[in-house]
């Protein structure tokens, strides 16, 4: 698999381990801790073959930039948190953010 495969799978296994937290109240709810341990762990397992071609900081804004808008669409449809018109505007410019790297940067490891 290719290293933007391996960030996918990371992206999605961190947004499925932080939604899983609002569930958990110790260990009287064990399905939702063993899914946020198990999502982290794949997670940072997943980051930590990313970071062998692309570079850290690049790999690391992707990853927390478009799971910090997943993880907000994630809360909308599971609990119902709605986010406010300044939250959505800084979510955008965390995506157009994103987008740049991708589209301008040489070191994104394309």
């Amino acid at each position: 698999m290719n290293a933007y495969t391996y960030l996918a799978i990371a992206i999605f296994a961190e947004v499925i381990a932080t939604a899983s937290m609002k569930a958990v109240k110790g260990l009287s709810t064990p399905a939702p801790l063993l899914l946020m341990i198990c999502g982290y762990a794949v997670a940072f397992w997943m980051l930590t073959l990313v970071v062998r071609s692309i570079p850290v900081g690049i790999a690391y804004a992707i990853w927390s930039g478009l799971g910090i808008v997943l993880i907000s669409i994630a809360a909308l449809v599971i609990y119902g948190q709605k986010l406010d018109i300044p939250a959505m505007l800084g979510m955008a410019l965390i995506v157009a953010g994103v987008v740049v790297i991708q589209v301008f940067s040489k070191t994104t490891g394309h």
